[in-house]
């Protein structure tokens, strides 16, 4: 996407573009009043199909303004520009985190790696208790700073426990079944989420889902079949392996039904890989790598 000039927003400084989501932008920003620095995400309503994505974002304001976990990403503020009657512009107030998405930078250590997922499945439990589940976890959506801290980040499709969408929703290489499928979201709808992710992570490969991304026009399924993480990567131990194939089952009632369980199981893969201090990072001994696409317009939000 070409660089386009900053813009000028009543009562901030942008600073710089973070990044882009389904219609809508995020800044750096430095609020005049205050001086502190925050991420700004803005929404503008161009045509009356973007209502949907007016409502995201207060839907993510509603949802991300009662965290209070280091994991997740919090909203801060609402800001609402009208013209006439009608919103014409949204601004949601985060904290900034000073990161970069997995998909850029993957850690190259193994037992590093592991420690970051047991920071984003602490989040997600969180989330959670809360009664809400993310429905996008993906390696684009996980920020991690160079002291290997994570934050979860954009909750646009965030929603309460149970929601059953109308539309198809979440992103062709880590979506669940269910979200094809139209079912009930659920805790275990992260789990798939996040053991996708965690696959992707460790083998530079994706898991077989029901919508999988078309590469140059053709829908592209990693060898038609889901291999074990310790066949791709011999260097993945098998508390891990089993974790991963455990969480990307196609019935929700097969996965492990919550962060909690799952935990447990992380520690356990640590304590293994210990073993190896090896990098696992070389994944051409194992793969062909597959570029992850940093373009959330190819994501199904608006499907």
């Amino acid at each position: 996407m070409p660089h386009e000039p900053l813009p000028d927003i009543a009562d901030f400084e942008v600073l710089s573009c973070l990044g882009y989501g389904a219609r809508s932008t995020i800044y750096a920003v430095t609020e005049k009043r205050s001086n502190q620095v925050y991420a700004l995400k803005r929404v503008i309503r161009r045509t009356a199909e973007d209502d949907r994505f007016l409502e995201q974002a207060e839907q993510e304001f509603a949802i991300a303004s009662q965290f209070d976990h280091p994991a997740l990403r919090k909203s801060l503020r609402l800001i609402r520009r009208r013209k006439l009657i009608k919103v014409s512009e949204l601004y949601l107030l985060m904290e900034l985190f000073d990161g970069t998405s997995l998909d850029v930078h993957r850690p190259s250590g193994l037992s590093t790696l592991i420690r970051i997922f047991l920071q984003v499945a602490e989040g997600l439990a969180h989330m959670h208790r809360l009664g809400y589940v993310h429905a996008d976890i993906k390696p684009n959506n996980i920020l991690v700073n160079d002291k290997h801290i994570a934050k979860i980040i954009d909750f646009g499709q965030s929603c309460p426990i149970g929601t059953v969408k109308t539309r198809i929703q979440g992103t062709p290489d880590y979506i669940a079944p269910e979200q094809v499928g139209r079912g009930p979201l659920t805790a275990a709808t992260d789990v798939f989420n996040f053991g996708a992710t965690l696959y992707w992570c460790v083998t530079d490969r994706h898991v077989p889902t029901l919508i999988p991304k078309k590469r140059n026009g053709i829908a592209n399924v990693d060898d038609r079949e889901l291999k074990p993480p310790h066949e791709v990567n011999p260097r993945i131990p098998m508390p891990l392996s089993r974790l991963i194939l455990d969480c990307v089952q196609n019935r929700p009632s097969q996965r492990p039904q919550d962060f909690a369980a799952i935990i447990p199981r992380l520690d356990l893969a640590l304590t293994a890989s210990r073993a190896d201090s090896g990098s696992i990072k070389d994944f051409s001994k194992y793969a062909t790598a597959i570029p992850e696409s940093r373009d959330e317009s190819k994501d199904l939000h608006a499907r």
